[in-house]
């Protein structure tokens, strides 16, 4: 195929597309960024999708739910089959599969993850999902390119995997601009504090996540009840938790601290770019974290952030510029300390902007012309065609 002369047609593999989900989200920005371009054909081949307007046909492929262990398992066969069905320019993949020639990757090791985040025992269902990672990585008959969204997660698949550095190249996730547009800052701080009876004169520190445990709300809870115990000025702190959880423990631990009247528990919503722009700070100090895209959420909503160097988007953070980035295994005595400097106004302020200025790099349109640079660029290297059957 001649570039200009006719689309490239794409199958693009994911379980569930435009659904909850980092993954979900970063695929179905993508696909719809590029179905419009006008150079290519967009085929998703999924479990289950959300509806889009965009010029996307849909592929539908089961998955069998039990057993467990069998999940990821039936949904790599049924991919297979369905893309042995029919010819595609590049397959990319958002999923571990058998064969793929592009593969996002948008964790850690599946291994890693278990052992090193989750700290149990692998289960079937790992020990199924590692052996497809490893068997997708390593045993085809043509090794994939690799697109991990960030520096730390590419560490990691290094030292586990033996992956030629040509084959492995960061992608990092962009962030929808116009989801702040028409926002006013001071409307939605009226808004959140009325809805929370907050005084709009609190400093309100945002933690947003859908796993409190590996997201670390317990560290910024005590170092915030740590700087609260210190510094007069940081009276009028309050913490603003958006996301899904074990509420009762946390509500709990905020008690036990003295922090019942800190912290505020706002649960999952879809207004979270309120919460953004009415809000201080934001702070992620996560103990394992691919590359949250609340992050560069905050940061395009004007805010410095505090997250932990386990964190892959602190890829993007200029520490002690536009955030600040504290150890692999924070203490709270650290993360209070950084507290403690964005409670002056000016250095907030200052910083914000520089978040903002920063997360303007990062749209979901530029990450679309790198995807798209990758299709043209393995496509001309003749290398997919028929290779799947």
């Amino acid at each position: 195929m001649v570039q200009g002369t006719e689309k490239l047609k794409i199958a693009v593999v994911i379980p569930r597309y435009g659904l909850v989900g980092g993954a979900e989200g970063f695929a179905s920005q993508l696909c719809e960024s590029l179905a419009e371009d006008g150079r290519f054909e967009i085929h998703v081949i999924a479990n289950k999708w959300k509806e889009t307007t965009s010029p996307i046909a849909f592929r539908k492929v089961p998955i069998v739910p039990f057993p467990r262990f069998f999940r990821p398992l039936s949904f790599a066969l049924f991919v297979q089959k369905r893309l042995r069905e029919e010819d595609y320019d590049v397959v990319h993949s958002h999923e571990r599969i058998f064969q793929t020639d592009l593969l996002t990757i948008h964790g850690f090791p599946h291994m890693t993850w278990v052992k090193e985040a989750r700290r149990k025992r692998p289960s079937l269902f790992d020990i199924s999902t590692a052996w497809i990672e490893k068997k997708g990585i390593e045993g085809g008959e043509t090794r994939p390119i690799l697109l991990p969204v960030s520096t730390l997660v590419k560490e990691e698949y290094l030292k586990l995997y033996n992956i030629p550095e040509s084959n492995i190249h960061v992608v990092h996730p962009g962030v929808s601009l116009d989801r702040f547009k028409g926002l006013e800052r001071a409307w939605c701080r009226q808004d959140i504090c009325q809805k929370h009876r907050l005084s709009e004169d609190s400093l309100l520190v945002l933690f947003v996540g859908m796993n409190f445990e590996i997201k670390g709300l317990d560290l910024v809870l005590k170092a915030a009840a740590e700087l609260k115990g210190r510094e007069e000025r940081s009276k009028a702190l309050k913490v603003l938790v958006v996301g899904k959880g074990n509420i009762r423990k946390y509500k709990a631990m905020a008690n036990s601290l003295g922090m019942e009247d800190h912290v505020i528990f706002a649960g999952v919503t879809s207004q979270v770019e309120k919460y953004y722009m009415g809000s201080d700070i934001f702070i992620l100090p996560s103990r394992y974290d691919a590359f949250p895209l609340v992050t560069l959420e905050a940061m395009a909503a004007g805010l410095p952030v505090i997250i932990s160097e386990h964190v892959g988007s602190k890829d993007v953070i200029e520490n002690g510029t536009n955030g600040f980035v504290v150890g692999p295994d924070p203490s709270v005595q650290e993360l209070s300390r950084f507290l403690s400097h964005l409670l002056d106004r000016d250095l907030r302020m200052q910083m914000g902007q520089k978040a903002a200025m920063r997360a303007c790099n990062f749209t979901w349109e530029r990450t679309a012309e790198v995807m798209a640079d990758f299709y043209f660029k393995f496509q001309r290297a003749g290398t997919t065609k028929g290779h799947l059957g």
